[in-house]
């Protein structure tokens, strides 16, 4: 274990490069199937890998949060994946894997740990229909292993999100339409978690929008878009006012998708919100390094309505 997130946190220099580095691990065998899933999750939502603590059961907890640990005298919830995932097995989950996103600290309970796989945000495809449907929309990308496993990145937000981590959404009944001209956003989103809460947040401030669900789909529909204008001799800064993306998309990331943006003249004049779990200081530097021109947490829709009324006033 030790050894293991001693490369983890040596690991992250990779974000701007459209390379990433996920921890893979499995849930058990699922006597339904008869097979042993592997799963993935970005190592920057990592904090660190340790064997299942003594958990102290709260009342009032949805059925897949087993409780809650002390970590360093912080109480943190404690999420069994194997239960939340519906997987058939009887046996107890050994590890827990510590993550933090969403400004969050929060245990999620697995069968094991493998490795830390390198490579090219390229080499994660949308997941197929039929498989998304089966996982009930928990997967947000897929690979394939030299050997021939299949490695499924799980949508954590999703996971907070339903563990009860997100935001009171009566938020959303305090935000106020943008008063002016109409104002188009384009956002980016492989969660269909983020990208409802996001189709909320625009639809109570008045905002019209276009999504794409990653980085390579946004940026083909952009340059489809830019050349329509252009074609009816109109700057396309007149139709789209304000790109907002998040970091982790299968086949091109956030931070590739922003360097594109800002390189082409096409764009000139539109900025760029970065919107993403990974909250941490060091990914807000990396998104400016890039050219974004503001960076926000997920799961806040006040603070994201702030700040996208600030930058398109």
């Amino acid at each position: 274990m030790s050894e293991l997130m001693h490369n983890i946190d040596g690991r992250t220099r990779l974000a701007g490069t459209n390379k990433l580095e996920i921890l893979m691990f499995s849930l058990g065998l699922d006597a339904r199937s008869g097979r042993t899933e592997t799963f993935g999750i970005n190592v920057f939502k990592v904090r660190e890998v340790m064997r299942a603590p003594e958990i102290t059961r709260a009342p009032d907890m949805p059925d897949a949060v087993r409780g809650m640990v002390s970590l360093r005298g912080a109480l943190v919830p404690v999420l069994d994946l194997v239960r939340y995932t519906g997987v058939a097995n009887d046996a107890a989950p050994e590890v827990m894997i510590v993550t933090e996103y969403n400004g969050r600290t929060q245990g999620l309970l697995v069968a094991g740990v493998d490795t830390i796989l390198r490579l090219d945000w390229s080499k994660m495809r949308v997941p197929p229909a039929m498989l998304a449907q089966k996982m009930g929309g928990l997967i947000t990308a897929v690979t394939e292993l030299g050997d021939g496993r299949l490695v499924m990145m799980m949508d954590v937000e999703k996971v907070l999100a339903d563990a009860g981590g997100q935001e009171d959404q009566d938020v959303f009944n305090h935000l106020r339409p943008m008063q002016g001209s109409e104002r188009t956003v384009f956002f980016a989103d492989d969660s269909s978690t983020a990208r409802k809460q996001i189709e909320r947040t625009l639809d109570a401030l008045g905002l019209r929008h276009l999504h794409a669900l990653n980085g390579r789909q946004a940026w083909d529909d952009l340059q489809r878009l830019a050349d329509q204008s252009a074609a009816r001799g109109e700057a396309f800064n007149q139709h789209v006012h304000l790109v907002l993306t998040d970091v982790e998309m299968p086949e091109m990331d956030g931070y590739m998708l922003t360097k594109h943006i800002k390189s082409d003249p096409r764009f000139k004049g539109i900025p760029v919100l970065m919107h993403s779990s990974l909250s941490g200081e060091s990914n807000h530097q990396l998104g400016l390094s890039v050219g974004v021109d503001g960076y926000v947490a997920k799961f806040e829709p006040q603070r994201l309505a702030d700040t996208l009324v600030r930058m398109l006033a």
